[in-house]
């Protein structure tokens, strides 16, 4: 699954230094200086770069110019991810509902293989934590094979890194816990801890330490902590946990892929909690417009069908290709998927899925991952793609999609963003959106997770109000339609890679709404 990249992973550069980002603008465009206000923050992926000074996709501008007074057609869009609170009150109106099913009957009255599956299915049953696919190869043992040997090494790096961090994670709960004591009192202010006398040298540590954590986090910063202590002793006991046997209470074999009928139609799964990913993704794409209630989703005429096919940890190759299926043949005509992995044992079963949809016209948005590598080289593989060779594409409907920050300038692809001039098609808003988390709440969350939602819900957009175009055609329109992103731009996590902006992806270009229903309304009328 591509991690959510976790605001509280600042709290470990608070602890060295402070990145800021960088104010360099382009001939064309002006950046806004400065911090967003809330109205902006909550927002900005919807605003215009040229009238706001921020790199949004020209929506608002979109809705008030080109689509006031005009009616599109009803598009099913699939959200294929770790589920969706489908009763929440800024998206349980548009929830899609299978009608060739009765409710609760326990009989598949559409005869699908899938009983009582009204809003969708969840192919994960009762399964919330699960391994990330490295660990089950190593779990199988030394077959003698590349891969193998491959996820060995990343498996020991990537544990050897969750060990650092969860030493990292209980210091900084203890360092809170030592200045708590000092105060005697659980909540307190930068003002209070640098008004902290002291000779002791441990004490002092501390103080320096929570001084940098509250300048940098501000007062959320024990939540934020929280956040982070969760995300490092999930890997530890989950993602990298090779006693771990997740699967045990889906019932099915996931190594057969003819084995179809597992699952329930819970969408959201056993924990609404554990669907704020899949809940998140929708918002982005659907939540209500202008109804004063948290924000506004992208598309205004959409169903959303709820697939759960990913948990906490990599998803199953069986899982999505079954997902991928089970939305085309429900009518999807745009399929989201905020998921991705190194290792696809059973890649084919995906690929195949995938043409499956391009045969039904079905575009299929991906996310691009959160690893902040150039995914065209082998060794940096996110999977499922759309080529087996990083040469030729096997299918046209599939639109990968990279990661923006709300600062126009060098910086604007957000550190944690994948890249590559092949692999990667476009970018869009992903860091920091407002969208719905389960049970009526709502959160600011970054990584390309986001990002693809954006870039589907424009594809919706165009799919709504130009029913005429072909898959292909949407994910091209979306590609040659963007606003060029800045000539020069910085990637990678460390900043530390500096390209053309030709270089970060085959477009070049970042999804604009506006531009995109333009060139539609031009192509459709050929």
């Amino acid at each position: 699954m591509n991690k959510i990249n976790l605001t509280s992973l600042a709290l470990l550069t608070a602890l060295s230094l402070c990145l800021s980002a960088n104010a360099q603008t382009a001939t064309t465009y002006t950046a806004k200086k400065g911090k967003l206000s809330e109205p902006e923050l909550q927002r900005w992926s919807h605003l215009d770069l040229a009238k706001d000074s921020i790199p949004g996709m020209s929506v608002d501008k979109a809705y008030a110019e080109l689509l006031k007074g005009k009616k599109g057609v009803k598009v099913i869009v699939g959200i294929v991810d770790s589920g969706v609170d489908i009763d929440h009150e800024d998206l349980k109106s548009v929830v899609w509902t299978n009608k060739k099913e009765i409710a609760g009957n326990g009989i598949d009255d559409d005869k699908n293989g899938y009983i009582d599956d009204i809003h969708g299915w969840n192919f994960l049953g009762d399964a919330v934590h699960e391994t990330l696919e490295m660990t089950r190869i190593v779990k199988k043992g030394d077959d003698g094979s590349a891969t193998y040997k491959s996820a060995l090494a990343a498996y020991d790096e990537k544990n050897n890194k969750a060990l650092k961090d969860k030493q990292q994670v209980d210091f900084l709960i203890a360092t809170d816990k030592a200045i708590q004591t000092n105060l005697g009192k659980e909540n307190y202010t930068l003002e209070d801890v640098n008004g902290i006398v002291t000779t002791d040298p441990d004490l002092t540590k501390s103080k320096m330490i929570m001084s940098r954590i509250l300048t940098n986090a501000g007062p959320t910063f024990r939540a934020e902590i929280q956040e982070y202590s969760k995300y490092v002793y999930d890997q530890l006991n989950y993602n990298l946990n090779k006693d771990l046997d997740g699967r045990k209470v889906v019932g099915d074999n996931p190594e057969d892929i003819k084995n179809t009928k597992y699952g329930n139609n819970t969408v959201y799964g056993p924990d609404k909690e554990e669907a704020l990913h899949g809940t998140h993704v929708a918002g982005i794409i659907a939540q209500v417009r202008g109804n004063n209630i948290g924000g506004d989703g992208v598309a205004d005429n959409v169903e959303i069908m709820a697939v759960r096919a990913v948990p906490d940890g990599d998803e199953y190759d069986k899982d999505i290709a079954l997902a991928i299926r089970y939305a085309v043949d429900n009518g999807a005509k745009v399929i989201n998927g905020s998921f991705g992995k190194s290792y696809s044992p059973h890649k084919q079963w995906v690929f195949d899925a995938i043409k499956y949809a391009e045969k039904k016209d079905v575009l299929f948005v991906h996310a691009a991952g959160n690893d902040g590598e150039n995914i065209d080289l082998d060794e940096n593989s996110n999977f499922p793609n759309d080529s087996e060779d990083n040469k030729k594409e096997f299918a046209s409907n599939v639109l990968t999609v990279g990661a923006l920050t709300n600062q126009y300038g060098d910086g604007i692809i957000a550190p944690f963003s994948n890249y590559g001039a092949f692999n990667v098609d476009v970018f869009a808003p992903g860091d920091e959106i407002y969208a719905t988390i389960p049970n009526n709440k709502y959160k600011y969350l970054q990584g390309t997770s986001m990002a693809s939602p954006n870039a589907a819900g424009v594809a919706a957009l165009i799919r709504s109000y130009y029913p005429k175009l072909s898959a292909k055609q949407v994910k091209q329109i979306l590609m040659d339609s963007g606003t060029p992103l800045p000539s020069d731009v910085i990637l990678g996590e460390q900043q530390d890679v500096k390209a053309k902006a030709d270089k970060t992806s085959k477009s070049g270009k970042m999804v604009n709404a506006y531009n995109a229903l333009l060139m539609a309304e031009k192509m459709s009328k050929k």
